[in-house]
Order: C-alpha cells, then structure tokens, then sequence
C-alpha cells in the first residue's frame, strides 16, 4: 500500500509539472476560460495512476484501455470545443493531456523512474516552444536535409555494413571506418549549428572560427584569397592561425572521446601548440588597421559528396597505417600519419587511434597523432604560399613555427 500511495504520488507530481507550465503559459486568460491549467493536469496524472491500479487489482488491460479511451474522449471534447471559440488548430494540449494520463497510469502499471523521467522530459519540451520554433525559422533546407543523411547513415547503413576486416592487417573494416566518418561529421556539424545560432556574420574571427569546426584547411585557403584582395593582410594571418587553434582542439576532443589513454600523452604538447596559435591570432587580430572582410559562410559538414570523399581517405588511411605498422612497426605508423596528415588530418589520426586495438604503444599512437598534427600545419602553409601573398603567409609561417616550438619545448618538459 505504501509503494501504491508514493507511485499514486509521482503520478500526481508529473500532471503538476506539466500543469504548472500550461497554466504559466495561459496565465492571463481568463478565469474557466480553458480547458487545462495545472489542477486538470494534476487530475489527469492521478486519474491515469489510478485507472492503473485498478487494471492491476482485476489483472485486466481492458480497464486501462476504456479508460484512456474515456479520457481522451472527454479530454479532446472540451478541447474542440475551446479551440472553436478561440479559432485555435493546436493539438499541443490534447498531446500532453494524454501524455500525462499514460505517464501517470505508468508510473503505477510500470516503471516510476521512466515515468518521472517521462513527465520531466515533457513539460521541459512544452516549455521550450519559442526556441524550437525559432530555431526552425532559422533551418535552411540544406541544413535539414543534412540531419536526414545523418539518421540514414546511422540507422539504415551502419546496421547494413559488415563488421569484420577485409584486409590482412585488419585496417579496413567497413562498419568501424563508417562509424567514425560518421563521428567526425556529427562533430563537425555540432560545431556548425553552433556557428549558426552564434551568427556568421559577427565578423573574420567568428567566421574563421565556425569554418575551421569543419576545415581548417579549406579556411585558411579562403583566407589565403581573400587576403590578395587586402591592403592588411595581417588579420588574415591571425584569422588563420585562430582556425589552426580549432583544429588542434578538435583533435583533442576526438583523441579524449575515442582513446582517453593517448589523451595524457599528448594533451600538453597539443594545448601548448593551441594555446600560442590562438595568443598569436588574437594579437595580430587586435593589432588590425582595418576591419577586413569575412571569408565567407561555413560549409556544411554533411555534404554528401565531401563525406564520401572523407570515407574514402579515411578507409585508404587506415589500410595503409594498418600495413605499413606491421611491415615496419613505429616508423612506418609514422610515416603513413605524416602523409595522411598532410591532406586530413582527421584521417590521419582516426586511422593511428584505430592501431590501438592491435596492440599498438600508447606512445607511439601518441606520436603518429602529433605527426599528424604537425604535417596537417605544413600542408596548410604550403597552400598559404600558393594562393596567398606574402604579406599573409610570411607572418603565418612565424605564428605555426612559434605554435610548434612550443609543442615540442612542452613535450621535452612533461
């Protein structure tokens, strides 16, 4: 009787929540002007509970099904009704009214814990409705349809692809190499929505910042440009060394998510490169003339073509690592991350972090990830040099060659 009462108890505090945020909502309607304020949620999370109980006392459903049918009936009857007088087509109401009924007889008939869980989850979603909605004003179609090719790559291929290697060295195993494209691209498209509510349009460090989430390399390339087009190409340079930053981090963040043991290996090196990459970019963006011009809007991660491209690298990468690291063991790691590196550096160190699992040194993947890192910054200043002028690359070059004295003095002190 105690677990019925506290059960009957959740039941009633969840039709409460979710009451007192409708009711919050209608606040300034007038008095029996509505159908649903907080006591009528409140009664509905009970009236379910109880409806629950009894199912359970006669071990019958039916009565737990005529009674949500009953509930339902009446609850969207008054519900028309109020909707006719105000000229309303929300259903919102009658969605939650029902919620909360099926929440409550759960909470008895069920898990409570899901239950409460349940009811949280549902009035902070009812609550969020001027966000929801403006961040839809703000989706564009491309943007939409990129989290449709996310929800297909991850519930329709993964499923589909096999999860063995298909080489002798157990580089290339379809379903891991898409697992981790896909990681990589959910990332990238984290940092892309974040760009967009944040607002591209705030300026060179902003936009090199969102654009860099995604590529540095196509950033500073833009950069690059942009930059022939300017009297002070400066601030480019600094855009550019803040876009590296990024990269560095992201790698972090991908190392710490998926091999947390080669994280302490090469954290300090990597953060103090980071770190004088970003001091660098800032001042040269502080010390600007003029306020230059933005390099322009961020390129969506979930291009389909561009992610094809990824997996490709990414799988070509891996076989290579994997072959060359039992050919040549350390060296060989090393050198297939330099030259991967050099064109992405996500590919690069995907496929070192994936040696792992054939017993490879923490140290030495550590090693390879740093190579990479180190071979994605000269393959960036070479691209600099070639599209670039001088004014912008020459003060490039001293802020990686400053970013990666201070990784290699770093490592020799940890």
């Amino acid at each position: 009787m105690d677990t019925l009462i506290a059960r009957l108890g959740v039941a009633l505090a969840i039709g409460l929540l979710v009451g007192l945020e409708r009711g919050w909502r209608e606040r300034d309607a007038p008095d029996r002007s509505r159908t649903a304020g907080i006591r009528t949620f409140g009664i509905a999370g009970l009236l379910g509970g109880l409806v629950g109980a009894l199912a359970e006392a006669l071990n019958t459903i039916s009565v737990l099904v005529a009674g949500f049918l009953a509930f339902a009936g009446i609850f969207a009857w008054y519900k028309a009704r109020e909707a006719a007088h105000d000229e309303d087509f929300s259903v919102t109401t009658v969605m939650a009214g029902l919620a909360v009924f099926t929440l409550g007889a759960l909470c008895v008939a069920g898990d409570f814990r899901v239950a409460a869980a349940g009811g949280a989850a549902l009035a902070a979603l009812l609550a969020s409705r001027e966000i929801l909605h403006g961040l839809l004003k703000r989706l564009t179609w491309i943007e939409l349809r990129s989290a449709l090719v996310l929800a297909v790559m991850t519930a329709i291929i993964l499923p589909l692809l096999p999860d063995r290697p298909f080489d002798p060295w157990g580089g290339f195993n379809p379903r891991e190499i898409w697992l981790l494209t896909v990681l990589m691209a959910s990332i990238s498209f984290a940092g892309y929505v974040a760009a967009r509510v944040l607002g591209n349009a705030r300026g060179l460090m902003v936009s090199a910042l969102a654009g860099a989430v995604v590529s540095s390399t196509a950033v500073t390339l833009s950069l690059a440009r942009t930059a022939i087009r300017s009297d002070n190409s400066l601030p480019f340079a600094g855009a550019a060394s803040l876009a590296a930053m990024i990269s560095i981090l992201r790698v972090c963040l991908v190392v710490l998510i998926l091999a947390p043991p080669v994280t302490g290996f090469i954290a300090i090196p990597a953060l103090a490169a980071a770190l004088t990459l970003g001091i660098c970019g800032t001042i040269a963006l502080a010390i600007r003339g003029s306020k230059p011009e933005s390099p322009g809007a961020t390129r969506n991660p979930f291009e389909l073509l561009p992610l094809l491209i990824f997996a490709l690298l990414f799988a070509g990468a891996s076989t290579a690592s994997a072959a060359l690291a039992f050919q040549f063991k350390e060296q060989g790691l090393l050198a297939s991350s330099a030259i991967a590196g050099a064109f992405d550096v996500d590919a690069s160190v995907l496929s070192a972090i994936r040696l792992i699992k054939q017993s490879m040194p923490i140290e030495t993947v550590g090693h390879a990830v740093l190579t990479a890192l180190m071979a994605n910054a000269i393959g960036r200043l070479f691209l600099a040099v070639f599209a670039g002028p001088v004014k912008f690359w020459l003060p490039l070059a001293g802020m990686t060659l400053s970013a990666a004295a201070a990784g290699y003095c770093a490592m020799l002190l940890r």
